[in-house]
Parts: C-alpha cells; sequence; structure tokens
C-alpha cells in the first residue's frame, strides 16, 4: 500500500476540517443516509476515486444496501425499475454537477425533474453533498490516498 503524497489533512487542516463539517452536515441532512451514500459512490465512481468508491460501498453495505444495487449504480439508467424515481433524479443531477462541460450547458431538464420528488432545501442540501463528494474525490485522487486492504464482506 502506498502512502498519500503529502500528509493534506495536517498540512491545511482548517480546509480539512471545513470539509469534513460540510460533509457531516450531508449525512446527517434531510436526503436520508442512504441516499447520500448512493449519491457519493456514484459521483466517486465518475471521478475515478477507489479511495471514495470503497468507503461509501462499505457504508451502504453497513446499512444494509444490496449488492444488486451497488454493482449496478454506474449503469442506473438501464435498470430504471432498481432504482426509485427519486434515486433516478438525483442521480442525475450529480452526474450532471459532476461532469461540467467546458462550455455553457443547460441543467433545467435535470433540475425540473428533482422538483417532482425533493424540497428547495433537500435540492440545496443534495447539491452540497455532490460539490462536496467532487471535492473529496479531488484530494484524494490528488494526494494518493491509499485504498484500505481491508476485504469487503
Amino acid at each position: 500500500m502506498n502512502a498519500p503524497r503529502l500528509p493534506w489533512q495536517t498540512l491545511a487542516p482548517v480546509q480539512y476540517k471545513s470539509l469534513v463539517a460540510v460533509s457531516m452536515a450531508s449525512a446527517k441532512s434531510s436526503l436520508g443516509p442512504v441516499l447520500v451514500e448512493l449519491i457519493q459512490t456514484r459521483v466517486s465512481q465518475i471521478n475515478g476515486c477507489a479511495y471514495c468508491v470503497d468507503m461509501h460501498v462499505r457504508d451502504l453495505r453497513k446499512a444494509g444496501e444490496s449488492w444488486k444495487r451497488l454493482n449496478l449504480l454506474s449503469t442506473w439508467r438501464e435498470v430504471p425499475y432498481v432504482f426509485t424515481a427519486k434515486e433516478q433524479a438525483a442521480l442525475a443531477w450529480a452526474e450532471s454537477l459532476t461532469n461540467l462541460p467546458a462550455g455553457f450547458s443547460d441543467r433545467n431538464a435535470e433540475f425540473e425533474a428533482l422538483r417532482a420528488h425533493f424540497t428547495e432545501q433537500e435540492i440545496v442540501e443534495l447539491s452540497w453533498t455532490v460539490a462536496s463528494i467532487n471535492a473529496w474525490n479531488r484530494m484524494a485522487i490528488g494526494m494518493h490516498e491509499p485504498v484500505g486492504d481491508t476485504p469487503l464482506e
């Protein structure tokens, strides 16, 4: 197992603790822990963050999430019967905010789909969850945060 490039948590403790605080707020948000973890896992898959995928899949398994849903998360659009309409709207929004194009992109369709399932507060909480996991992914990837060697159960 490799060590991180730099002790990033201790070199910038204010930023690190601030990001931890945002993540803790997301975990306690009105979205519910399973939806938050699904979003964090999907965004981490998109960004290729092995450390975060491993961590959030483990958290989902501890919460009772099935292997079937975890295995199909990256292909959720192909299996709409596996994920609720609310989860699909959240996943589409998370992907939209994660895959920002170089030019202007209209996200009205994804945003309007959210309105059918989420309150305004929940939409903002969801957006903060996406923003924070993208930040974690970039730090973990950039600093080479190693994946633990604990086997999955």
